[in-house]
């Protein structure tokens, strides 16, 4: 009655699997793992240094958008923090990671 039940869980059959049978069970992880690298990690790391590159060049003047949708011309740039004029009499401090991005000529 229970006999099927007994040879399914014995150990697997060691018959036929040469050397390489432990590599060709990693195959699928390491084809999963190069396909997020390409499409996950290498976009996100490359949107990081652009986004680091677009902070490092602020200078008074520039148009900006901040994280949390303010829009702004930059007025000083101190270290880690940047003065927005936002509106007329009016200027806020932020921290350099807080700006978005630039905002275009047409984006008015």
């Amino acid at each position: 009655m229970f006999t099927g039940l007994a040879y399914a869980m014995g150990p697997a059959p060691q018959g036929g699997q040469g050397a390489g049978g432990g590599l060709m069970g990693f195959l699928p992880l390491i084809l999963i793992f190069v396909i997020f690298y390409f499409l996950l990690i290498r976009p996100q790391q490359k949107r990081a240094k652009e986004h680091k590159t677009m902070l490092d060049n602020l200078k008074k003047g520039d148009k900006v958008i901040t994280s949390g949708g303010e829009y702004g011309v930059v007025e000083e740039v101190k270290g880690n923090t940047v003065l927005l004029k936002i509106a007329e009499n009016v200027k806020v401090k932020y921290g350099k990671a807080y700006i978005a991005a630039l905002r275009q000529a047409d984006d008015e």
